[in-house]
């Protein structure tokens, strides 16, 4: 809004209108929309009062970086990668457990759904959770399902007992909707804008290790083997030490995870932090989300990729056993090689947009070449050459899995300032609802046609989230916030007698160019002369050339700058 209409504020108001780099703009008395983004909520129009009231003060005051921030994220990735691990432990060696069980392998396929299943019902209670008691209660809710299905899966190491094991995943499927939601909200909370995308790649990377090992240990700690006592015996190996690590990692969390830092890492989240919890509606927060069409077209998107993902990892044992029968080991260590080059993907991907900030094009980029990557895995999966997997299967995971924390952060910058938790948790529940459909169509689709065709019913959908992603507009909301919070002066032509002193180290008023100059040049020759002789945007009382008797802090030549520069 204008600084102009500061002599209808009380004077303490007007010392925060003019705060600068130190203070949140304020928005528009007209509109309700705030200064940086159109159509976002009017309730961060009042984000600049509460600030004042905050222990954090206004944005920018007492912002610094916490060096418990790179604990917190590794604590959190751990116990994520514990949790992903009993994800695919069953369906990385699927034809193990059908037989040790006796059932079919589509009932194993279900203990790999459930985790998809069991998030679409409980991320709207999980979310509002997290708003509502913030990242430790969630954390410690999170660790300790993990912990307690872990134990839970100990009592069915028998082959009667498969509704034992079934109880015990569906348990940990409860912790992974604690954990989803969490990547972006952590890095927002505890990193700064320059390393955000960085600590967001770091979280979701937890999570892809953890599918990594899942991959890789089974297969090793659980060979094929006739005999149904060595089997039990092997099972309960890799159920020991899962229970071991889920427990310590709980212990952990207790101990070293903490709400949030002491000062905030940003100016955009010192204004996220200062509004009061009462004023934060959770559904109209998930109304505007749905509002937003960029975000409904990432949602969409993001979930064909990610179901592509938990589909062909839930059935990627199925697919190499039928083109290279009993090779489940090297079967797990294509899995393996899928994650760890997505691991890398995602680790380069979040470096370079905290360098560049290009959130649109990488997405794009990255969504085409898992495309190809997915084309080029089908057509050369059952050449006979094992290497040849390997290579293709790497490729195509360096996309695919390097996908996932681009979604979690475009997605925080294209619905900044709703909670993170919110945004990221809409974007799993897409990524679950995918999963199953694509998880049930593909195996069926496997059993009636062959690999080639499930793998190009995925081609398909990948092709068409490609489409849809171009259609997305860089809308850039966080970032702009940061960008507002750093100038002084408010793009508003009325802003001008509020630029700052020459040499004062802040960003001066650049004035458009082209057709529009006319009326603009008018404008600013009206707020010239009727607005400079009766306000002064320092002290609201005094003209602006009293600052020639020193009565204020503005310089006379920063009304004049501007302008003359323009010419």
């Amino acid at each position: 809004g204008s600084a102009c209409f500061m002599q209808d504020l009380p004077p303490n108001e007007r010392l925060c209108c003019r705060a600068g780099p130190s203070g949140p703009s304020r928005s528009s008395p007209r509109t309700g929309t705030s200064t940086f983004g159109r159509g976002l909520p009017a309730q961060t129009a009042t984000l600049s009062a509460h600030a004042r009231s905050s222990r954090w003060g206004t944005a920018g005051e007492g912002v610094r970086l916490s060096r418990r921030r790179w604990v917190v994220v590794l604590l959190f990735s751990s116990y994520s990668l514990c949790n992903a691990f009993q994800w695919i432990q069953y369906g990385s060696i699927n034809n193990v457990f059908v037989r040790f069980y006796g059932v079919s392998t589509f009932a194993i396929d279900w203990l790999s759904m459930s985790y998809m299943l069991a998030y679409i019902p409980l991320l709207f209670p999980v979310a509002w959770l997290l708003d509502k008691k913030g990242l430790r209660v969630i954390a410690l809710l999170g660790s300790a399902l993990n912990a307690v299905g872990a134990w839970v899966k100990l009592g069915s190491l028998r082959p009667q007992l498969f509704s034992v094991t079934v109880l015990g995943q569906v348990v940990c499927s409860l912790a992974q909707v604690f954990i989803l939601g969490m990547p972006s909200r952590i890095a927002s909370v505890w990193f700064s804008p320059r390393e955000v995308s960085t600590a967001c790649s770091v979280a979701v990377f937890g999570n892809q290790l953890g599918i990594a090992l899942g991959f890789l240990i089974p297969p090793v700690l659980v060979p094929n083997v006739e005999d149904v006592e060595k089997l039990a015996y092997h099972i309960s190996i890799m159920f020991f030490m899962t229970a071991g690590v889920a427990t310590a990692l709980f212990i952990l969390v207790v101990i070293v995870f903490k709400e949030k830092p002491p000062y905030p890492p940003s100016r955009a989240q010192a204004l996220i932090q200062s509004q009061p919890t009462e004023e934060y509606s959770y559904v109209q927060s998930i109304l505007r989300l749905l509002r937003n069409a960029n975000f409904v077209l990432l949602m969409v998107t993001y979930g064909l990729n990610t179901g592509c993902f938990y589909s062909l990892s839930t059935l990627l044992n199925r697919m190499v056993v039928h083109h290279y029968p009993n090779e489940e080991v090297n079967a797990g260590r294509i899995g393996l090689t899928i994650v760890l080059s997505g691991m890398a993907g995602a680790l380069i991907s979040g470096l370079w947009l905290d360098r560049t900030k290009t959130y649109k094009q990488t997405t794009l980029v990255v969504y085409i070449m898992s495309l190809v990557g997915m084309i080029v895995y089908t057509f050369t999966l059952k050449l006979g050459h094992l290497w040849v997997v390997f290579v293709t299967a790497g490729v195509l995971g360096f996309f695919m899995t390097g996908y996932l924390p681009l979604g979690f952060e475009f997605a925080a910058e294209l619905t900044y300032p709703e909670s993170e938790g919110t945004s990221s948790g809409l974007l799993n529940v897409s990524a679950q609802i995918f999963g199953i459909a694509f998880t049930i169509s593909q195996g069926q689709i496997i059993d009636h046609f062959g690999t080639k065709a499930g793998n190009l019913f995925l081609c398909s959908f990948l092709y068409l989230g490609s489409i849809m992603t171009a259609f997305i507009r860089a809308d850039l909301r966080r970032q702009q916030a940061n960008v507002e919070n750093e100038h002084t002066v408010s793009k508003s032509p009325f802003s001008l007698c509020c630029a700052p002193a020459v040499g004062s180290g802040q960003t001066s008023v650049s004035l458009p160019s082209g057709n529009g100059a006319g009326p603009f040049l008018i404008t600013i020759v009206a707020v010239i002369l009727f607005y400079c002789p009766t306000i002064c945007p320092a002290c609201g009382e005094a003209p602006c050339w009293h600052v020639q008797t020193g009565g204020c802090n503005l310089s006379f030549a920063s009304c004049w700058e501007p302008l003359l520069a323009y010419f």
